[in-house]
């Protein structure tokens, strides 16, 4: 099955070197390229919904419309496309700026063609990924969270602590069937947990959970 995609970045040089490592992928199809955000709104606008790209790979530090607000925009007006942060720098603000701007995924530009293809194909199967140094980060932003507002989240979590437990494994980037493999439950066991999850929290989707998450500074209980 062919994936549509979109670069976008305003480093010529990069984007043009992101586009030969990923060429060698079959399933790739390449829709545009795009130098900042306010040409790639510019370049999905024209496009009829069919041929929409199903995943964006977008740089964060553009003129004229940065990769953070134009992923905001993005999945406002089309929410089914899936946007992969790609940058140069583990910036914990920007981080957690993309994800609740509604990134699926946050690498870091000297990753692998490899790693940058299993990503695409892990969100375009609803799951979310981050490089392990800035896996690392979210979870550190959780752990150091002082013990008060760790008390005052538990107090208006609705969720479980089985719940809690996917939610951090969702947020850490680790797909549905590993969160089964690592639980020892069935794939559609975690998304039965998965919809429960958006249901009391009343979100749609795992960036919204997300947001919500990193917004009341929840930790799971374990």
């Amino acid at each position: 099955m062919q994936i549509r995609i979109a670069i976008v970045d305003d480093n010529y040089q990069l984007l043009d070197s992101l586009k030969e490592r990923l060429r060698v992928f079959e399933h790739l199809s390449l829709v545009f390229t795009a130098t900042n955000g306010r040409e790639c709104l510019t370049q999905l606008e024209k496009l009829p919904l069919p041929n929409l790209p199903q995943v964006i790979l977008m740089d964060i530090e553009m003129d004229k419309m940065n990769g953070i607000e134009a992923t905001r925009q993005i999945k406002s007006r089309f929410p089914s496309i899936e946007i992969l942060m790609l940058s140069a720098f583990d910036d914990d603000e920007k981080i957690f700026e993309a994800i609740k701007a509604g990134a699926s995924g946050y690498l870091l530009k000297d990753e692998s063609k490899e790693k940058i293809y299993e990503a695409i194909e892990i969100v375009m199967q609803g799951g979310s990924l981050l490089s392990p140094s800035i896996a690392r980060k979210t979870l550190k932003f959780f752990t150091l969270l002082p013990s008060q507002n760790k008390q005052n989240a538990s107090s208006d979590n609705p969720l479980t602590n089985r719940e809690m437990e996917i939610l951090k494994m969702v947020i850490e980037g680790i797909t549905y069937p590993e969160i089964a493999e690592k639980l020892y439950i069935s794939y559609g066991t975690v998304r039965t947990h998965v919809k429960n999850i958006f249901e009391k929290l009343q979100v749609h989707n795992k960036q919204e959970a997300t947001q919500i998450a990193i917004r009341k500074k929840w930790f799971p209980p374990f």
